[in-house]
């Protein structure tokens, strides 16, 4: 059995870290975590890179009566992703799945809440885009992650986690710009079973971290506040929003899913 375990997130945030430092001190960086387990993670990859972090909501799906299988998933901005199999397989009503969508669209808009205040989200839009979880098992949450931020149409969307089934990495190697996992093991199991230490992520410290990493990022942000302000800068931080992609091509992100939608 190959693939790599970590000691715990802060660990396997730094590890994955190293695996993205061309995107140190980019100004068009952006970090989005998905909580709770992604934001350890992603918190060691923001202040590695210098980059600002946000996190994007993403609920599971579950079928009624069997809550952990996933008929889908949905993230911040209504956006809504089902499993199609599992959907046929057991002749899932569309009012069955929106009231399950309904229910936990009302747990995305309170963690909203709960871990940003007033503050508002980051502009996405024209953004390099590094979307962070703990892992990836069947990528119904992270697919949603994925069409929710490319309605608001970023520039570069990266998907980084430190463990994931090697056959989920292949598919979504066609649905991002790039691809970064640290390991990815043939026989994968859960999540879980590649760390030490895989304790629950509390809203507390998803909150405490989120603001821990704001105070971190203010010297950062008036240093490039000033950077724009000295001549010659502007055009090297247009070019650097303006790279393209590096590995690979960007297709539709419905493969393999169906009603990719965005509600209200």
């Amino acid at each position: 059995m190959k693939g790599q375990r970590f000691l715990d997130r802060t660990e396997a945030g730094q590890l994955l870290a190293t695996q993205l430092a061309a995107y140190a001190n980019r100004p068009d960086v952006l970090v989005l975590a998905l909580p709770r387990g992604g934001v350890p993670v992603a918190f060691e990859v923001a202040r590695a890179l210098h980059a600002p972090l946000d996190v994007i909501i993403v609920r599971k799906l579950g079928v009624p009566g069997e809550e952990e299988l996933a008929m889908g998933a949905i993230a911040s901005g209504g956006v809504r992703v089902l499993n199609d199999d599992v959907v046929q397989m057991l002749a899932l009503s569309e009012e069955v799945i929106n009231k399950v969508a309904a229910h936990e669209q009302h747990e995305v808009e309170r963690r909203e809440r709960l871990y940003r205040g007033d503050r508002p989200a980051y502009d996405v839009h024209g953004r390099t885009v590094i979307l962070v979880d703990d892992g990836i098992a069947t990528g119904a949450t992270m697919r949603a992650a994925v069409a929710a931020v490319r309605h608001q149409q970023p520039a570069r969307i990266i998907i980084a986690v430190p463990v994931a089934a090697s056959a989920t990495c292949e598919e979504f190697v066609a649905e991002v710009d790039e691809l970064v996992c640290v390991s990815r093991p043939e026989v994968f199991f859960a999540v879980g079973f590649w760390y030490e230490h895989f304790s629950q992520t509390s809203d507390e410290e998803v909150r405490r971290l989120l603001e821990q990493a704001r105070h971190e990022q203010q010297p950062v942000m008036l240093q490039k506040q000033r950077l724009r302000k000295m001549p010659g800068v502007a055009g090297h931080e247009r070019r650097a929003r303006d790279l393209p992609p590096i590995r690979h091509k960007r297709a539709p992100i419905d493969q393999g899913a169906r009603n990719v939608s965005k509600q209200g």
